[in-house]
C-alpha cells in the first residue's frame, strides 16, 4: 500500500504567515488605491482635466500613480477628508435643527418628546438623538 500521510508539511506555518502578510498588504493597497481616487474627486481646486489626468494616471500605472499621487498631493489629503466630516456634521446638525425647530413645540419637553419620535421612527442614529438633546437642554 502506497498510501502516504500529508500533515502540515506541505504548507508550513512559516508559509502560512507570509500568505496571511501578502493579504494583509494586499487589503491595505486596495483601501489606498479607493482613498486616494475618492480624494482626486473631492479635491475643489483640480479641474476636470487635472482630475481625468490623475485618475488616467493612477488607474493605468496604480503602484507608481498611487505613490506619486501620495508625495504630491498626500500633505492636504487628511484636511480634505476633515472638511468632508464637517460638511456632513453640519448638514445632520442643521437636520435636526430644522426638524426640532420647525414644529410649534416650543418647550424643551415638546421639543425632547418630538426628537424621540424621530429616532424612534429611524430618522435619526442614538448618537445624533443624544447630541440633539444635549443641545436642547443646555
Amino acid at each position: 500500500m502506497n498510501d502516504y500521510v500529508y500533515l502540515a508539511y506541505d504548507y508550513p506555518v512559516l508559509g502560512a504567515f507570509w500568505t496571511a502578510v501578502w493579504i494583509f498588504l494586499w487589503v491595505l493597497w486596495v483601501l489606498l488605491l479607493f482613498r486616494v481616487i475618492a480624494d482626486i474627486f473631492r479635491d475643489d481646486t483640480l479641474g476636470g482635466w487635472a482630475k481625468a489626468g490623475w485618475l488616467v494616471f493612477v488607474i493605468g500605472l496604480p503602484f507608481l500613480g498611487v505613490f506619486i499621487y501620495v508625495i504630491a498631493r498626500g500633505k492636504n489629503m487628511g484636511r480634505r477628508e476633515r472638511e468632508h466630516a464637517q460638511a456632513q456634521q453640519r448638514a445632520v446638525d442643521d437636520y435636526i435643527r430644522e426638524t426640532v425647530g420647525s414644529s410649534e413645540y416650543t418647550s424643551d419637553v415638546d421639543a425632547l418628546a418630538k426628537l424621540s419620535e424621530i429616532r424612534a421612527k429611524g430618522g435619526i442614529t442614538e448618537d445624533e438623538f443624544r447630541r440633539a438633546k444635549e443641545k436642547i437642554l443646555h
